[in-house]
């Protein structure tokens, strides 16, 4: 695995809708392996490699992590954030994060909550549910400083590393950076197909699935393929039938989730191809949660849609954790199917 590139894709940032230093390390990645690349008005990255002219395949992995913007800055040089994407609160407390200033430096920060020190909270205080809008930075500036710094609207990203953790990685955004990671070093790999395959990272995605709905409409593909992170929720306090997919128990071919159910003669066909190729997977129902299928299944006339998921532990925490594994059987499956996605018909 090219770790290298992984740890670059985790640690840029990107919040939605400022995808821009990301996506020149996506187009700096598939263009060599790519027959073209454009750029669309919201962002997306379309690399497409053709084959045979049928069918059209369209990867979608999208490049946005969830985030911040600075809403206000108040006299004291404290900020107030507009979260973009959905924050579990309770996993935000004693953290630091980086303000992108729009000068172009990059100021550390730390993320607290407007309450008292544990010290001084009554039983009462202790109650109180946290919530995301509660949460300020501090950057120990001057108010004068910060302000001929930083902008009302400047991107803020969690401060964390992509670190190796024994058998897989450990970091902020492999949601869904590892999907990004996937699709590149698939593209890579990839040697005879008969598909044209337009391989897109897509933008904010965290945000309501709006780069792969737009994206997806000028491919007109007809299939769509989404790769994406899912819960792994194998540890401590859930019950199995809770877990939705196991850490190390191979890539997830999704059956549904609250955005999309999946053709199920592709879900059928993907997983054939994992029992065939003797390929680690799992089978993956997800009650609450979507991905860019959701999009590339509705746009225009519709499309025999599917997610490719990696299993993660803590998604949208500072601490998502994969597993090598899954994520080379993900390669090893998506690779497998696309050079023989022209054998099948998926139409009724």
């Amino acid at each position: 695995m090219d770790f290298d590139l992984l740890k670059k894709l985790c640690e840029t940032p990107a919040v939605p809708g400022r995808e821009e230093q990301l996506r020149k390390m996506v187009i700096a990645a598939l263009g060599p392996v790519c027959d073209g690349i454009e750029i669309d008005v919201m962002g997306n990255v379309t690399a497409s490699r053709s084959g045979k002219g049928k069918p059209k395949v369209m990867l979608a992995a999208h490049m946005d992590e969830i985030g911040f913007l600075v809403r206000h800055i108040d006299d004291r040089g404290f900020l107030k954030l507009q979260a973009l994407g959905g924050f579990d609160p309770r996993q935000l407390f004693a953290q630091r994060v980086l303000v992108h200033a729009g000068d172009g430096s990059v100021l550390r920060g730390v993320l607290s909550y407007t309450t008292k020190p544990t010290h001084m909270q009554s039983e009462e205080d202790r109650k109180e549910q946290p919530k995301t809008e509660k949460f300020f930075v501090d950057l120990g500036c001057d108010v004068e400083d910060i302000r001929d710094k930083v902008r009302i609207g400047d991107m803020v990203t969690m401060d964390r590393t992509l670190e190796r953790c024994h058998n897989g990685f450990i970091g902020k955004a492999l949601d869904n950076r590892i999907g990004l990671f996937v699709m590149i070093e698939t593209m890579r790999n990839l040697e005879n197909h008969d598909a044209d395959i337009f391989a897109v990272a897509t933008v904010q995605e965290e945000v309501g699935l709006r780069g792969a709905m737009t994206a997806a409409y000028a491919v007109a593909p007809d299939i769509g393929i989404a790769i994406d992170t899912t819960l792994a929720n194998d540890y401590p306090g859930q019950q199995d039938v809770d877990s939705i997919t196991r850490l190390g128990g191979g890539a997830g071919i999704k059956i549904m989730d609250s955005s999309v159910i999946c053709h199920p003669l592709l879900v059928d066909h993907f997983r054939e191809i994992a029992e065939r190729d003797n390929i680690p997977h799992q089978m993956e129902i997800l009650a609450r949660g979507g991905t860019d299928a959701g999009a590339l299944q509705r746009s225009r006339a519709g499309a025999a849609s599917i997610t490719l998921s990696i299993p993660t532990r803590y998604v949208h925490t500072v601490n998502e954790m994969i597993s090598r594994k899954d994520v080379e059987s993900a390669v090893q499956l998506l690779s497998a199917y696309l050079e023989e996605s022209h054998k099948r018909d998926y139409r009724y």
